[in-house]
């Protein structure tokens, strides 16, 4: 894995204080929103937790500036009204990241389906999501619960059926 490339806002102590100015708060929030899906995909990572005091998304030791948790839920928030993150619990401590919204992992994996010759036939979770043919998907390596709600998406628009069977999954592509 190569090193991920910080934006030059990351080494911008006032970069870790919400601003107070509208516009330039809009500004800091997109900048770190974006910051966010970048470095999440960077590590293939799409779960995270508030309160990872030592995540280098979260800290620049360098600079010596830490996030508060109340700005790193202000992004959060701001990446669950784009429909790039969902609260898991009543605390709002962990959360899911999607680095494309469920619609855009949604038609990504439909048009693999298609471009395959796989409509109508069962294919499994580890299949989309880890089989030989997605290596270069961005869809590659996807957690399986963001690629269950991808599903649930497709299978409430007609697209597929999904399967459950003693806690496994299965989905037919129609």
């Amino acid at each position: 894995m190569t090193d991920f490339q910080w934006p030059w806002e990351y080494e911008f102590p006032p970069f870790f204080t919400l601003q107070t100015h509208e516009e330039t708060q809009k500004r800091q929030l997109n900048v770190w929103c974006s910051l966010f899906l970048k470095y999440l995909k960077h590590l293939n990572k799409f779960r995270i937790n508030v309160n990872e005091s030592a995540f280098p998304l979260y800290y620049n030791e360098s600079v010596n500036r830490r996030l508060s948790s109340d700005m790193i839920l202000k992004i959060l928030m701001k990446l669950q009204s784009s429909g790039h993150a969902q609260q898991l619990d009543k605390k709002g401590y962990e959360w899911l990241v999607y680095w494309h919204t469920l619609d855009e992992y949604g038609n990504m994996i439909y048009e693999w389906i298609e471009e395959t010759g796989q409509t109508n036939t069962v294919c499994t979770l580890y299949e989309i999501s880890s089989g030989e043919l997605t290596n270069d998907k961005e869809f590659h390596e996807i957690d399986e619960d963001v690629l269950i709600k991808v599903l649930r998406l497709l299978e409430e628009r007609g697209k597929c059926e999904l399967i459950e069977l003693d806690g496994s999954y299965g989905v037919k592509f129609l």
